[in-house]
């Protein structure tokens, strides 16, 4: 959403054996059979944690734990991104641009906390936007300052309309008192987190972690969820299992035949697609990609290579959305699209037309029925998370359509962690993967997270990790594009703004860093008998998978038990 600069927005308040023996908090009142919740009763959570969980609550590490976004660290304002809607207040109450938008006066509510009881002022969000993982190289930031215990001015080096959500909706408010003596924080695992959310950490295992309510929270009264088990489930399955078992409560995941788990009379489910799923590539070679996906010929003939509608009804069993390339979201996105040739990416294979873009730049078809150049001939490598079924059938789908252009893709599986570590270091070809959707009716963030950078070094090499809040795995360095997004960032004019992404747009539907294949099949299973408050499809007001940063953590406050 664009706001004027001078407007003042007022803000509401706010079935393995294995697994089953993990400790999961009983059911029950009291020996009575009956399976109601009580507020002693732990709501069970699996948000994508495999065995062995690791210790890390560090909101900026790639492997944190998902119960510390949200639940335990917060940003100022909750943006629910399945709707163009206004922003609800957390540690943030109101916020006003200056007559330029380079300023943005910030006011909190009063007598907040830390979980450790020290009291949350204006100055820890001024450390906190200060701080270098919330401060990156381009990020424009002149100061941060609090000029009362409730009150903080950000400025910044031009006007930061189009960043809105990624200032107040994805900063995490930091207590100065703990992270000022964080100095490496890449490498904190910050075991006993102190936060303003609702939660704290109670005990982590091997198998699960448990959060416990925080009486510190500025809402600790209301809250009715008071202890979230988060158990590791090491596939799909076993997931599934669990919820028909009604030994898990809420979780994000694929399932086919949703009447599998809804059987036991506990068990509801939603379907918001709302994120993109793709083929990561690492396309850049000057940074240290190597394999054939460095040529932008191989991947456009892949992205026709690929049939759309096929991936979608036999992976996604017909559950998923259109995608289109140029990473708007259909239809809530629509008019930020430039040319509406790119509206949406092609839905079946054009094996023709992948073999006339390969040969144009030089391959040949070999005796075997695969191009090659050089004599070398065109194979890729094409990874997924083991136990992620959806994803894994749809690369085997797509393994069998490129072949079938001559292109030949060797389809594995690899734990979470290798998936993570290859992502974050460029170590990969291909890898079917997700994009973090937009949490604004604006596709700008996945612009500048996914596609941008601001200078050759801030697009980091092979070997290099991503930098914390940035997520341009496949090595994309643009400068048309950078331009781009940083002349959007400024801009409050719509019509200026769709041009700015009209050449965003062009550059990446040629260039496809990312090979965009459909929106995913966001299903979410929740458990209604024992607990009510949740997103229903007739009140949206969050997106509802238990793996959501920031929303799930909205969720839990939302929630209460069945007496």
């Amino acid at each position: 959403m664009i706001r004027n600069g001078k407007r003042k927005l007022a803000l509401t308040a706010i079935a393995g054996a294995s697994v089953l023996a993990l400790g999961l908090t009983a059911c029950g009142t009291g020996g009575s059979g009956d399976d109601n919740a009580d507020s002693d009763r732990a709501l069970r959570v699996w948000a994508g944690s495999q065995t062995p969980i690791a210790v890390n609550y560090n909101p900026f590490a790639p492997t944190v734990l998902h119960g510390a976004l949200g639940p335990i660290y917060e940003p100022l304002f909750f943006f629910n991104k399945t709707a163009d809607s206004e922003p609800v207040g957390l540690i943030g109450d109101t916020f006003e641009y200056n007559e330029d938008g380079t300023a943005i006066t910030i006011t909190i509510k009063p007598d907040l906390k830390w979980s450790d009881g020290e009291p949350l002022t204006a100055e820890d969000v001024a450390f906190s936007f200060n701080y270098e993982a919330n401060n990156p190289e381009g990020n424009g930031l002149v100061s941060a300052e609090a000029t009362d215990d409730t009150t903080v001015v950000l400025t910044y080096s031009s006007a930061q309309y189009t960043t809105e959500f990624q200032r107040l909706g994805s900063t995490y408010i930091l207590p100065e008192h703990i992270w000022a003596d964080i100095t490496d924080f890449a490498n904190f695992t910050n075991e006993e987190p102190v936060g303003s959310g609702a939660y704290v950490v109670d005990k982590t295992t091997s198998e699960s972690y448990t959060l416990v309510a925080n009486e510190n929270f500025r809402d600790a009264d209301k809250l009715g969820v008071k202890k979230v088990q988060y158990i590791a489930v090491d596939n799909n399955q076993t997931a599934q299992d669990l919820l028909a078992a009604g030994k898990l409560d809420w979780t994000g995941m694929f399932i086919p035949n949703p009447d599998d788990v809804t059987g036991n009379g506990k068990i509801d489910w939603i379907n918001t697609p709302q994120d993109p799923t793709v083929l990561y590539t690492c396309s850049n070679a000057d940074l240290g990609c190597t394999g054939p996906q460095t040529d932008v010929a191989v991947r456009q003939a892949l992205n026709v290579a690929i049939d759309r509608a096929t991936i979608k009804d036999k992976a996604f069993v017909g559950l998923t959305g259109d995608i289109s390339p140029t990473f708007a979201l259909l239809p809530r996105d629509e008019k930020w699209v430039a040319d509406p040739a790119n509206e949406v990416s092609p839905q079946e294979a054009n094996v023709a037309e992948a073999g006339e873009i390969l040969e144009a730049a030089g391959y040949t078809k070999g005796s075997s029925g695969i191009y090659e150049k050089d004599g070398v001939p065109l194979e890729l490598t094409l990874t997924s998370v083991d136990g992620w079924t959806d994803y894994n059938d749809a690369a085997k789908l797509i393994a069998e359509q490129a072949e079938a252009a001559g292109i030949k893709i060797t389809a594995s599986t690899v734990q979470w962690q290798e998936f993570s570590d290859a992502r974050q270091g460029g170590e990969f070809q291909l890898i079917v993967g997700g994009v973090v959707g937009t949490s604004v009716a604006d596709p700008f963030q996945i612009y500048r997270d996914w596609f941008g950078g601001t200078t050759v070094q801030s697009t980091s090499p092979v070997g290099t990790e991503v930098p914390a809040g940035r997520w341009n795995f496949s090595r994309y360095d643009n400068p048309v594009v950078d331009e781009a997004i940083q002349s959007a960032i400024s801009t409050n004019d719509e019509a200026e703004k769709k041009e700015l992404y009209g050449t965003i747009q062009t550059e990446i539907v040629r260039d496809l860093p990312y090979i965009p294949l459909v929106i995913n099949a966001t299903q979410t299973f929740y458990n209604t008998k024992d607990f009510t408050g949740w997103p229903t499809e007739e009140d949206l007001y969050a997106f509802p998978p238990s793996w959501g940063p920031i929303a799930a953590g909205y969720v839990l406050t939302q929630l209460q038990p069945v007496k």
